[in-house]
């Protein structure tokens, strides 16, 4: 396929098609549906901060639309998933379990998240800690007393520390989730089938998640291969070259861009599809701050022109838009954001500000998909009266105002 040429908008639809962001499934999701979403991305990312909803249940809200949280947890629960580090802290399909087992075994890698003069200064406190997990069961950080009071929000406890350390190096895994709050317990009790006498090659290991990467994003440039599971960027970005010369992976070419795209083979219907013009994202909705789609921001830069930066970690005085702010996707573009909360015990969704990108031409029905996205969002939420406080342009807030009061009467807008 190395003479398949691609515009930039077919670019778009084939990796929101890779993502499953490119129409709403035609029916209400089932249990079964949330792991095939996972399997498809391949990494749900994990983040605590719920001024919205967690951002794994909204991305999965993202591509299936109203379905129950409950099954991301027991999935955990029932051994189809398992949690590591892999764009950063994720949900990962545990049929690929094989692949980060390397990353377990020398933890090098790990920068931060695992800090070896610690581990070192208690690996007797370590040790006796995974013992007694081994011999009474799963324990929790909160299973421990704070001896003194917490300094910055990384001041963990020793035993946080610990628990961490033992996660990072495979001794332990999270068994289940509780209140979102980690449950630790061995390895061996939660995935009693792994062997390290199956632990792959690592050449092996690096091929197998470079193609991951790419069928997950649908098309990718060389450079973006990394990335998508924080692998090493200099030999990576050779693979993909590499893998196209063996037929494991095919090259394109992208309107406008001097070096070569890769598709997955199967893909390779959708390629064409989209290179025709006959794959057209009809979706509307709002993305989490840590969708696959935005995490790497010279992607969303080159890819949608969308410069998008989470400022939730950024002094208020140096927002440009606002603490946590859900990217608009429409019909395959990226046409916004905006600064949003749910306020769960008055049943409140509110959108403090809305930004709409320059050039945007927001006509009655954009207003209208955007309406009915955020309406959606905010029913499944169980927060179904919407506010919002400004938007800029100022005409974009009179037409979404105008749009939520047609879709529903409970919504409010003042500009």
């Amino acid at each position: 396929m190395t003479d398949l040429h691609l515009s930039l908008s077919a670019a778009r639809a084939l990796l929101l098609h890779a993502q499953g962001l490119d129409r709403r499934p035609r029916r209400r999701a089932r249990k079964p549906d949330v792991l095939a979403a996972i399997r498809r991305m391949r990494a749900l990312q994990i983040d605590t901060i719920s001024v919205v909803a967690r951002s794994p249940y909204m991305v999965l809200w993202s591509r299936l639309g109203d379905y129950e949280p409950r099954w991301l947890d027991e999935l955990l629960q029932d051994g189809a998933l398992f949690e590591y580090w892999s764009h950063e802290a994720c949900f990962l399909p545990i049929e690929d379990y094989a692949l980060y087992r390397h990353r377990m075994l020398n933890v090098e890698w790990a920068g931060w998240r695992y800090r070896p003069a610690f581990m070192r200064e208690h690996g007797e406190q370590a040790a006796r800690l995974l013992q007694s997990v081994r011999e009474h069961g799963p324990v929790r950080s909160t299973d421990f007393e704070r001896e003194q009071p917490a300094g910055t929000w990384w001041d963990w406890k020793p035993e946080k520390r610990m628990l961490e350390g033992l996660f990072t190096a495979g001794e332990l895994m999270i068994a289940r989730r509780d209140g979102f709050q980690r449950i630790y317990d061995v390895r061996e009790r939660v995935y009693p089938a792994w062997d390290d006498a199956h632990l792959p090659p690592a050449e092996e290991v690096q091929r197998t998640l470079a193609l991951n990467a790419v069928r997950a994003l649908g098309v990718a440039k060389a450079g973006w291969v990394a990335d998508y599971f924080r692998m090493n960027r200099t030999p990576t970005r050779a693979l993909p070259a590499r893998l196209a010369a063996e037929g494991a992976l095919l090259q394109a070419r992208v309107e406008g861009w001097k070096e070569p795209v890769y598709i997955h083979p199967d893909h390779a219907d959708a390629a064409r599809a989209a290179a025709e013009g006959a794959l057209k994202p009809t979706l509307t909705t709002l993305l989490s701050p840590f969708d696959p789609v935005v995490w790497d921001r010279a992607r969303a830069s080159e890819l949608f022109g969308f410069d998008y930066r989470l400022e939730c970690y950024t002094p208020a005085p140096k927002r440009v838009y606002g603490y946590y702010v859900l990217p608009i996707l429409r019909r395959g573009a990226l046409i916004g954001r905006m600064d949003a909360k749910a306020h769960r015990a008055e049943g409140v969704f509110e959108v403090r500000a809305l930004y709409l990108e320059p050039g945007t031409r927001f006509t009655d029905a954009a207003a209208a998909d955007v309406a009915g996205a955020l309406l959606a969002c905010a029913r499944w939420h169980g927060t179904p009266e919407v506010r919002a406080t400004r938007a800029r342009p100022e005409r974009a807030g009179d037409q979404l105002r105008a749009a939520l009061a047609a879709a529903s009467p409970s919504a409010e807008l003042a500009v």
